[in-house]
């Protein structure tokens, strides 16, 4: 069995308008959500053996913050220009090219990419992740390049808004009729 988390990135600055979108850094929401979604992620017993991030600085500084709440070697975490402005199919480009030596993988990063993500590979109807928002998901598969459309299951979702339990909740799925 694989598991894939998703983690959009904190919330992110955009005091400086001279500031490019890659450079923009995480804003004191995201400096405060971050510590305590790792937390939550901790208390879930959260531990991917593999955080691949984004290289912009918010989804590299939220990953850090994330890293250092899970225990998760800071020096291990790795970072994929191909996250960044990611399409759904990019990321499953991404992840069926991982090693099946690893049950689970935590990517960092990027919304639309990683609602449209989740749905596809769930059949889910999440709306949108939040930032700092974590979705994990189980497949029955025994390799990576064998998860596609539908093939996962959604066993987790949480954002920093839910705060009024630490534990995770099922996702709010939208009445499809």
């Amino acid at each position: 069995m694989l598991k894939l988390s998703l983690l959009r990135h904190a919330k992110s600055s955009r005091d400086d308008p001279e500031l490019d979108d890659f450079d923009r850094p995480l804003a004191s929401r995201g400096l405060r959500d971050a510590p305590e979604m790792g937390k939550r992620l901790a208390a879930h017993g959260v531990h991917p053996a593999l955080i691949v991030t984004s290289p912009a600085r918010r989804a590299s500084q939220t990953a850090r913050l994330i890293a250092l709440e899970i225990a998760y070697p800071a020096g291990n975490l790795r970072n994929d220009d191909r996250i960044y402005m990611a399409s759904v199919r990019d990321l499953i480009k991404l992840v069926h090219a991982s090693d099946d030596k690893l049950p689970h993988i935590m990517l960092v990063g990027h919304n639309p990419g990683f609602t449209d993500l989740a749905n596809r590979l769930t059949n889910g109807e999440i709306d949108n992740i939040p930032t700092c928002g974590y979705v994990e998901i189980d497949f029955e598969q025994a390799r990576w390049k064998q998860i596609g459309e539908g093939s996962g299951r959604l066993v987790h979702f949480n954002f920093p808004k839910n705060r009024g339990s630490s534990s995770f909740v099922p996702p709010p799925f939208r009445n499809p009729e």
